[in-house]
């Protein structure tokens, strides 16, 4: 499993040209899921987004966590985090989880994740989406769990 955080003043996700979620400050997680993941990564990722200290406290060090802040989360399912580019020209998903495998432990991550986070909003999984934000920093960390 494997994650892309962007902290971001605003993010919003749109479908068909309507938006279907939107978040102040926060951040914004795009979330691939590989066919060998499990519910142990979901805890384990989420877990560490509770505790991740990358925004500034009052003499500007990344000190602050998003429940420090009153941070929001946007969470877009993003298989091509999978991907695999060591050959060729043309990336491979073979490692990628299958779809249905795949939305169940995405809807799982949402549901853990609503249990630590105030406001927490989601892409739609399968779906071709339009994702924009402004990123705050620029910051963004990539996470992953074995």
């Amino acid at each position: 499993m494997k994650i892309v955080l962007q902290r971001v003043l605003e993010a919003e996700v749109a479908v068909d040209g309507r938006i279907i979620g939107s978040i102040d400050r926060g951040f914004l997680v795009f979330l691939g899921v590989a066919a060998t993941d499990s519910q142990a990564q979901v805890h384990v990722l989420a877990d560490k987004l509770t505790k991740l200290r990358i925004f500034a406290d009052e003499n500007g060090k990344s000190n602050l966590s998003i429940g420090d802040v009153g941070g929001e989360i946007l969470i877009i399912s993003q298989f091509t985090l999978c991907a695999d580019t060591r050959k060729g020209n043309r990336p491979s998903f073979i490692h990628a989880a299958p779809p249905q495998p795949a939305n169940a432990l995405y809807e799982y991550f949402i549901k853990y994740c609503q249990g630590k986070f105030a406001k927490v909003v989601t892409g739609s999984f399968g779906a071709d989406m339009k994702v924009s934000l402004v990123n705050d920093g620029p910051y963004t960390v990539i996470l992953e769990a074995e």
